[in-house]
């Protein structure tokens, strides 16, 4: 790829600016100055220095982060903040965008790549792909809602949900829940409850592909998943890691 592009891709600045710091000499590709922005490298095979400082470069970006109430799940909003808009510019030069969607009062596990191929197989119907949420219902939940899930329930525009698991944590007049479902329908699980007389009064992901939410991540913090965390969602959808 063009060297600018490289080196914008990685953060050093816009096009522009890039065009400045190579015009000043302290960009070297294999040991040698290379000025002209339209050089092209192969950052798999060649050497690539900034200020004598090797750039580790990267296609994709993978991040899990702890989504808090608030935002949208969007790339961009002209009237709330996304998830993208709180992530540091390292890391938004990826032009990242989330895995899905979680509605704006529900928290938890949010995946936010540049890897294409891996969303599609993520969110891919055939797939199967299983999330796991944690909820506080307005309403007892019973053995009927468990059966009645576990069947398919009926949502308000008629669409039949495919079986979910439904685990009853502690019930009552509100009760504690955990649900795995396989699809991602607009307002799913809040429509789901809604199907069965049942309010959600808080929701929040704990998993999605079994990759479980770290525990450490408070409400809008984020991290880089790790090389193991990335190969097993690539195995979980039957793909190989780049």
């Amino acid at each position: 790829m063009r060297i600018d592009k490289l080196l914008a891709n990685m953060g050093y600045g816009t096009r522009k600016e890039v065009k400045k710091i190579l015009k000043s000499g302290v960009v070297r590709v294999d040991a040698q100055p290379v000025k002209d922005a339209k050089t092209h490298v192969d950052p798999e095979q060649q050497e690539v220095t900034v200020f004598g400082e090797t750039v580790d470069y990267k296609e994709f970006i993978y991040l899990m982060m702890n989504k808090p109430q608030g935002l949208i799940s969007a790339t961009e909003d002209q009237h709330d903040t996304t998830v993208i808009d709180i992530l540091q510019p390292e890391d938004s030069v990826f032009d990242p965008f989330p895995v899905g969607r979680l509605d704006k009062d529900t928290e938890g596990l949010l995946l936010i790549t540049n890897d294409g191929k891996l969303t599609h197989q993520l969110l891919s119907p055939k797939k199967d792909v299983g999330k796991r949420y944690y909820a506080l219902i307005d309403g007892e939940v019973n053995e009927d809602d468990v059966e009645s899930f576990k069947a398919g329930v009926t949502l308000d525009d008629g669409y039949k949900t495919k079986p979910a698991e439904l685990t009853i944590l502690q019930s009552g007049e509100e009760s504690e829940i955990e649900l795995v479902i396989t699809e991602g329908k607009f307002h799913q699980v809040k429509r789901m409850f809604e199907s069965v007389g049942k309010t959600v009064t808080y929701l929040k992901r704990m998993s999605m592909a079994g990759l479980e939410l770290d525990e450490d991540l408070e409400p809008g913090e984020y991290r880089e998943l790790n090389d193991e965390e990335i190969q097993f969602l690539y195995e979980q959808t039957g793909q190989k890691s780049e």
